[in-house]
């Protein structure tokens, strides 16, 4: 009866019981952040960059909850360590738990404008840990101090450990289902924004010719829900438009203060913008085309007035998340938005619901901003932003390249004449050409389709005549400054990825 199997046990039932008190509470309370949660955010924010990119490029979407599971299988370990302490001492435990209280506090801590209610959950969860402890070893100490007024087995005693341990596992599991249901905030607002009437929004329409016409190629629009995702915390906002507000200060003459509708009564702009993350490999996927509707941001900056001598705009995101604009970017023609709508549609919760920032030709990680509750005029001199910390560069324009969709790499394709086609890109300067090589021979130049304007990627075709065998295909654009796009290969850190897109096919006879 006393093994450390047993010991392990009850610490583990204990540890996880907390854990879901703790979840259930932080819903309860509608409070930012778990801290749990917290904690896994936390560790993000502490990754140095190369282990940050590296994680997106192996894991891509799975690199958050694959965090949190590395994070519950590390707190189960010591739960469980800490329930063997138990069976030498009372204060040993509560140590540990106390330590790991401390540290899911110090993460809450660490929340922007975090609030006395966001360290509740961590005090639950303290209580619950020391209370199921107690609770599910005092079988365990009471036979360990008087086995001999039990008979040899311990059955009594065992039947009362694994019967309290059921409970309280149980009991963890209801709670934490129950943390589900009351944490129903996000159907709430999910159910808001369905609901939601944007007058001005209209639903997007291909323009004419925009799509080349050959099966396989990424489509001209990116549906929301196919739009790449890349978040910097483990948790999305889920907030009421009521509840929203964007304030506009630092370097300005008048600070602007505005509510959800103050924004929507304005005058939208709307238009194809073109989107990428830094982290885009070359021939990489993290990039979305679509119809974004809001209001420029350089109306609502000349309307606070800014002042000489700035150069920046610190944006900072409801969850904490910060970055750092160029003030060009968001004063001149590219038409910067403060984005309410999507496809015609509100911005889906995961984009950034009820307000994000959509400005052409930067890479997301220093403009578009989820969430997005407060822009500050400043100067690059006196902040670093969230990635900036880690490594990568300051401005972060988009860099030119282009990318092969059809035939995939290891496709095996007829001889003959063969469609090559795919998409290309220079946000806020446009593609002037699209060529194409066989084996490294000379670039055969291919059909582009024409685009509404110079902030969205182009699709284009080239037909190529290829013997049977194993072939090499590579692809480069020039853009309308001239700019031929590199063959050196960088890798996204500290500013983009650069080179070639090749792929290799087999081609077979007939």
């Amino acid at each position: 009866m006393d093994t450390s199997r047993s010991w392990s046990l009850a610490g583990l039932a204990a540890g996880l019981a907390g854990l879901a008190t703790s979840y259930a509470a932080a819903n309860a309370l509608h409070v930012k952040s778990s801290p749990l949660v917290a904690v896994a955010d936390l560790v993000i924010r502490f990754t140095p960059g190369v282990i940050a990119e590296a994680a997106i490029q192996r894991l891509g979407r799975a690199d958050k909850p694959l965090l949190v599971l590395g994070v519950i299988v590390v707190l189960a370990l010591v739960f469980a360590w800490a329930g063997r302490l138990a069976r030498r001492s009372w204060w040993a435990p509560t140590i540990v738990f106390g330590a790991l209280a401390a540290a899911g506090a110090g993460a809450v801590a660490a929340l922007r404008n975090q609030q006395l209610v966001d360290f509740v959950p961590v005090a639950v969860g303290l209580v619950t840990w020391l209370v199921c402890l107690s609770l599910v070893t005092d079988p365990l100490r009471t036979f360990a101090g008087h086995p001999e007024e039990v008979a040899p087995s311990g059955g009594h005693h065992r039947r009362t450990f694994l019967i309290r341990a059921g409970l309280v596992a149980g009991g963890a599991m209801a709670v934490g289902l129950l943390g589900r249901v009351v944490g129903r905030g996000r159907r709430q607002v999910e159910q808001t924004r369905q609901l939601l009437k944007l007058n001005g929004v209209t639903s997007p329409a291909v323009p004419d010719g925009a799509r080349i016409g050959v099966k396989g190629v990424t489509p001209w629009q990116t549906h929301s829900d196919d739009f790449y995702l890349i978040h910097a915390g483990i948790s999305v906002p889920a907030i009421e438009p009521h509840d929203w507000s964007l304030r506009i200060h630092g370097m300005v003459d008048r600070e602007l203060v505005l509510t959800y509708e103050d924004l929507v009564s304005r005058e939208f702009t709307e238009g194809w913008v073109t989107l990428a993350c830094v982290s885009n490999e070359v021939g990489g996927e993290l990039i979305g085309n679509a119809w974004w509707s809001g209001v420029r941001v350089a109306d609502l900056l000349a309307e606070a007035g800014v002042r000489a001598g700035a150069d920046a705009v610190k944006q900072t995101s409801h969850d904490g998340w910060t970055c750092g604009t160029p003030l060009e970017a968001l004063t001149d023609d590219r038409n910067a938005l403060l984005a309410v709508a999507m496809n015609g549609r509100p911005l889906p919760i995961d984009h950034g619901f009820p307000v994000r920032t959509v400005v052409p030709g930067l890479y997301g990680y220093v403009s578009a901003t989820k969430w997005v509750v407060d822009l500050e005029v400043t100067r690059f001199d006196d902040f670093e932003a969230f990635w900036t910390e880690k490594g990568w560069s300051e401005l972060g324009p988009i860099k030119l390249s282009s990318r092969i969709d059809v035939p995939s790499s290891g496709d095996d394709v007829p001889a003959g004449d063969v469609a090559v086609a795919g998409v290309a890109w220079a946000q806020h300067t446009g593609i002037r050409t699209v060529e194409v090589a066989v084996d490294g021979e000379a670039w055969q130049e291919a059909e582009l389709a024409p685009t509404p304007g110079v902030d969205t990627w182009v699709q284009w075709v080239a037909h190529v005549d290829l013997e049977p065998g194993d072939h090499v295909l590579r692809v480069r654009a020039t853009d309308r400054d001239g700019t031929v796009q590199t063959g050196v290969v960088a890798q996204p850190v500290p500013d983009g990825a650069t080179g070639w897109h090749e792929i290799q096919i087999s081609v077979s006879d007939e």
